[in-house]
């Protein structure tokens, strides 16, 4: 008898954060909590599994689960590796990026997590076999301080506790300046704008940061999807790139890769179609020479699944991670962070389970 799924619950979380200066806006209001969207998939054998979707917007993917995702997996065969590939499709009509697909992305998490565990085996195991069982971090510090002293402690405070790479969301080369003050040059620094500039702006500020040696400048033009200027800033700078975090298919990444826009990769899982889709899109990208490091905004069972998939695949990559205090931090003490890196967990599936008492706390 095949194992199916019975049911699928999206479980919405706000967990409090501290970055040590004044809330960052994020999308016109005060950033005050981490917001997540976990996806939990139960099966007619009783192994459960779990996964994430993108947090921001949450009540349009719930939507999507209501409305849609739910009824159509229900009652399918969790082995079926086209099950959400052949969803996505059906849908195709209600967008092919967005709240449907952030959707699909944490039900697809949730069976790699269900198949490990039926198997007996780690995500990684089931993505070819772990090629490192420990991945270094990067401390991704929460955006713009607006304040010098800020900017300075904070990196310091990364340094720490044990990061040696570290990520600035910053916009000046005088801030980066700064930060690379703090660190020497012996510490990898990347620089992630959010799309800051216009392709006409984007030379000038990029450029002016290059005496800081950034490691990568992250997203520097708006619309993300011009490729065709990024390659042209990345010509014309010298300055490594990175990209992809707003990228809605394969496509973007083959279309970014082949005209020479990127040195790096960074698919998001949590929005654009979970691990399956991450697994073809780094195999393409690392055989054309392009390093795919995911993007890592999210704290959940999203968190693990981009950790096995960096712990997969040929090239070595750091795992981005918040750099905040949180109310309460999923997997403090079952995949912790040490010495700015993490042990790749060996149990099955993503090895393991979101805490009941965490999501209790901090649910809604």
């Amino acid at each position: 008898m095949p194992v199916t799924i019975t049911s699928i619950d999206t479980i919405p979380l706000r967990i409090p954060l501290d970055i040590w200066a004044p809330p960052p806006m994020s999308h016109g209001r005060p950033r005050t909590h981490i917001e997540g969207l976990y996806v939990r998939v139960a099966t007619s054998s009783g192994v459960v599994g779990w996964g994430e979707s993108f947090g921001f917007g949450r009540a349009m993917v719930v939507a999507a689960f209501d409305n849609w995702v739910r009824r159509l997996a229900v009652g399918q065969d969790v082995a079926d590796q086209d099950l959400v590939a052949r969803i996505e499709r059906l849908l195709h009509g209600l967008g092919r990026a967005g709240p449907i697909v952030h959707a699909l992305s944490g039900l697809d998490i949730a069976l790699w997590d269900i198949r490990g565990k039926l198997e007996g085996v780690s995500v990684s195991k089931l993505l070819g076999g772990a090629k490192r069982t420990r991945v270094e971090c990067y401390a991704s510090l929460m955006q713009y301080y607006g304040d010098v002293e800020h900017l300075k402690r904070n990196t310091a405070r990364a340094l720490d506790r044990g990061f040696r790479q570290i990520k600035l969301h910053e916009r000046t080369a005088e801030a980066v300046a700064i930060a690379r003050g703090v660190t020497g040059f012996d510490i990898p620094l990347m620089v992630d704008t959010n799309c800051a500039w216009t392709p006409e702006e984007a030379q000038a500020q990029v450029t002016a940061m290059a005496a800081s040696k950034p490691f990568w400048v992250e997203e520097p033009i708006y619309p993300p999807e011009d490729f065709h200027a990024l390659a042209s800033l990345r010509k014309a700078t010298g300055v490594p790139l990175a990209m992809g975090e707003n990228a809605t298919s394969s496509s973007d990444f083959r279309k970014m890769v082949a005209v020479g826009a990127t040195d790096f990769v960074q698919p998001s899982l949590v929005k654009m179609g979970g691990i399956s889709t991450m697994a073809k899109c780094t195999a393409e990208v690392e055989r054309a020479g392009v390093n795919c490091v995911p993007n890592v905004f999210y704290i959940g069972p999203g968190y693990l699944a981009a950790l096995h998939c960096i712990a997969a695949k040929e090239l070595d990559a750091p795992l981005e991670r918040m750099f905040c205090d949180l109310g309460g931090t999923p997997y403090a003490k079952t995949v912790p962070i040490e010495n700015g890196a993490v042990e790749v967990p060996d149990g099955p599936g993503l090895g393991a389970d979101p805490e009941e008492e965490l999501i209790e706390q901090f649910k809604g």
